[in-house]
């Protein structure tokens, strides 16, 4: 009888480990769910709800510039909430400001070549009507505790709207279970692998360091939070405004021929027979444009 080490790797012929038919059948279940989720059905939903609630508002983008900046910016004491209006602007800016909304235009170049910048352009134009909806419902249905405390959000909505506590639930538990991926994961990582990349931290550190940090804002609850993103958001706006007209000096030659590729290739997709989303995550020179 041979005997092997258990740690060693296996051998040509021996059967997959249960761990690994395991792992296996998740990562197809996970793909399946890919696929089906991040889809045609998803693009039409989300534009066609940024489209409707456009028209359903009267173009509230309209209002963006002039009457919805001032509003942010100015105080009112007597207003109902925990936070001031800027507070809440700072707090909604905070996860988008710099490794959000990078992380996130980087990977639809990646997917969906230059040309999907232009739709995330149109995206975020339009989407302003959503958020505004959203913001305005989560007001409207927010609920006020015996100690004063604001709470809200769609779960209070899916109760109090439309009387479907069970789904508001449901929201509840799988934003949960999100904010650990989608927010705190992928913003931590990439904020961790610039450190080590570039200032050769070790990414255990600098994910305890951001951990202790978040913990302490965080632990203070939701007047911690806008108050630490008053200070940070202003500077974070400044620094990533700058960083970006910077570049755009040193590379306006290529401002006009990136703007024109954009155009052209929005109506080109990169891909012609797409593989899920998941199996699309490539650098973005690896795309065939």
């Amino acid at each position: 009888m041979k005997i092997r080490n258990i740690y060693s790797p296996p051998e040509v012929g021996d059967a997959p480990a249960l761990g690994n038919v395991e792992l296996e059948k998740f990562s197809q279940l996970v793909t399946w769910v890919d696929g089906k989720v991040w889809g045609w059905g998803m693009i039409l939903l989300l534009l066609g709800t940024h489209l409707f609630m456009t028209v359903r508002t009267g173009f509230i983008q309209r209002k963006t510039i002039t009457k919805g900046i001032k509003l942010s910016v100015s105080k009112e004491p007597d207003a109902d909430g925990e936070v001031s209006q800027f507070g809440a602007l700072a707090t909604a800016l905070a996860s988008t400001i710099g490794t959000g909304n990078i992380i996130g235009v980087g990977t639809a170049v990646a997917l969906g070549g230059p040309g999907a910048v232009l739709w995330c352009w149109l995206t975020g134009v339009f989407g302003i009507a959503t958020k505004y909806s959203e913001s305005l419902i989560a007001v409207k249905y927010r609920v006020k505790t015996e100690d004063g405390r604001m709470q809200g959000g769609a779960m209070y909505a899916l109760e109090r709207g439309l009387h479907m506590r069970w789904l508001g639930l449901i929201f509840a538990v799988f934003a949960g279970f999100a904010s650990f991926g989608i927010g705190c994961a992928t913003q931590v990582n990439a904020i961790a692998t610039v450190c080590n990349e570039n200032l050769h931290i070790n990414k255990a550190v600098v994910g305890i360091i951001i951990g202790v940090l978040t913990a302490v804002v965080i632990f203070g609850g939701i007047k911690s939070i806008a108050r630490v993103c008053e200070r940070l958001v202003p500077f974070m706006a400044l620094f990533y405004v700058l960083g970006c007209i910077v570049i755009l000096g040193i590379n306006y030659d290529y401002i006009i021929p990136a703007i024109t590729t954009i155009c052209r290739l929005a109506f080109q997709p990169a891909f012609l027979k797409k593989p899920p989303v998941s199996d699309r995550l490539l650098p973005v020179d690896s795309v065939p444009y």
